[in-house]
């Protein structure tokens, strides 16, 4: 006999997002982990993108990557993994030296790729751990 095993996810909203841009949640805690969705350089009250140079826009998918990154407890220092899409790889010196004005000490692991972004320049998802102390209450059973 086969029983189920039921993760519980908590998921975690970014706090400025309005509108809705698909079927996906911006982060979901599961196991004392926080897996945040791809982020972008959006304008979150109309979805539309906002735009700019890659460090412009780099800057601001990290401060939406940093809101849901707090909302669950974390911060960047608690980030392990990270997976950047760039849509011009001529762009990685630019925006490397803006992505990593957001962490001190060890960088996290990353892997960095040319991929084909719909109108915009960037886009960063996530894996953090969540400090034991902060760990949002669970939720959502799935």
């Amino acid at each position: 006999m086969c029983r189920a095993a039921f993760l519980m996810r908590t998921e975690i909203k970014h706090p400025d997002k309005q509108v809705s841009t698909g079927a996906y949640s911006a982060g979901i805690v599961a196991d004392g982990w926080l897996f945040v969705s791809g982020q972008g350089p959006l304008d979150l009250k109309s979805g539309k993108v906002i735009r700019g140079t890659i460090e412009e826009q780099t800057r601001l998918t990290m401060q939406h990557v940093g809101k849901i990154l707090a909302a669950a407890g974390c911060s960047f220092a608690d980030v392990v993994k990270c997976t950047c899409h760039l849509a011009d790889i001529k762009d990685f010196d630019r925006f490397n030296r803006t992505y990593a004005e957001f962490f001190q000490g060890a960088f996290p692991a990353r892997t960095t790729v040319e991929s084909g972004l719909s109108g915009i320049k960037v886009e960063i998802d996530c894996i953090a751990r969540v400090p034991r102390h902060r760990r949002p209450a669970r939720r959502t059973k799935r």
